[in-house]
């Protein structure tokens, strides 16, 4: 008779192949857009009024997905469930689930409402080139932070200049160091900074030297500083990533040598109760 664990063994496989196959993926993203779409509809009124009933059980029927989804993944990997937890995107989908699950009543039910918010964001977690984008520029936030430092000096350093240059003038946008570098903000933004730098003209003629200046250093170089450091760690990433898909696939070959390990053990104890069988005939 089979063991209890070549029979998992066999399961476990089948379990494996099925929530890692390219169709499951396809099936979950549908769901999560399914998921979008009743969100967005919970947004008017009058269709919560007509469909709120079938809103409330689409949103759990698409919870209770996720839940049997990442049930067969732990269960593809048992006894080492140490292996699911070891993936970052495993930790957010179940991290979603568990939210989730929180009663949307009192002080709980921002967290309820926000972990169906974040059920949409599963779309990164399923979608590889998604996973990329956000590794990628979560690997950069520490040369981000270098290039926010630098910035920031700079932006402090232009506002006590304005300050001093213009606070007589303009006292609306340079009253004070507080004032100046939100105005120094807006000239970032470059929504309608031309304003300000006009006002400022009619007291200092030269005074776009300081804007024009001010635009290119913390805009354009700033900006082309951000843009090289995502494009050189998205380029690190994508050749990184040909070896996390080698050890995807050796992971998947090992799952499968198991499977097919177990299926042969369970073929020769069938061949041997034949033969156990055919001698007590005999």
């Amino acid at each position: 008779m089979e063991t209890q664990t070549q029979r998992h063994g066999g399961a476990r496989g089948v379990a494996y192949r099925f929530t890692y196959s390219r169709r499951f993926e396809y099936f979950i993203v549908a769901l999560i857009l399914f998921n979008g779409a009743l969100l967005g509809l919970e947004t008017s009124p009058g269709m919560v009024e007509r469909l709120g009933p079938w809103l409330d059980a689409g949103q759990w029927a698409v919870l209770g997905v996720f839940i049997v989804e990442a049930a067969l993944k732990l269960y593809a990997v048992w006894p080492r469930i140490d292996s699911y937890f070891r993936d970052p995107w495993n930790d957010f989908d179940f991290l979603i689930i568990v939210l989730s699950l929180v009663p949307a009543v009192g002080v709980l039910a921002l967290v309820a409402r926000t972990a169906r918010l974040l059920r949409v964001l599963r779309l990164v977690s399923v979608i590889p080139e998604l996973r990329l984008l956000v590794t990628t520029l979560v690997r950069s936030l520490p040369g981000m932070l270098h290039i926010v430092v630098l910035t920031s000096l700079l932006t402090y350093i232009y506002a006590i200049v304005g300050y001093q240059l213009f606070s007589e003038h303009d006292p609306m946008h340079w009253h004070n160091l507080g004032t100046s570098l939100l105005s120094l903000f807006r000239v970032v933004t470059l929504e309608d900074w031309t304003d300000i730098m006009y006002t400022a003209m009619e007291a200092h003629p030269l005074a776009w030297l300081y804007f024009t200046s001010f635009v290119v250093l913390a805009t354009f170089i700033v900006i082309n500083l951000f843009t090289a450091l995502i494009v050189n760690n998205l380029d690190t990433m994508k050749q990184a990533r040909p070896r996390e898909v080698a050890q995807e696939t050796r992971e998947s070959m090992l799952q499968e040598l198991r499977t097919a390990r177990d299926s042969l053990q369970r073929l020769e104890e069938q061949m041997e109760r034949l033969s156990a069988e055919r001698d007590r005939e005999g």
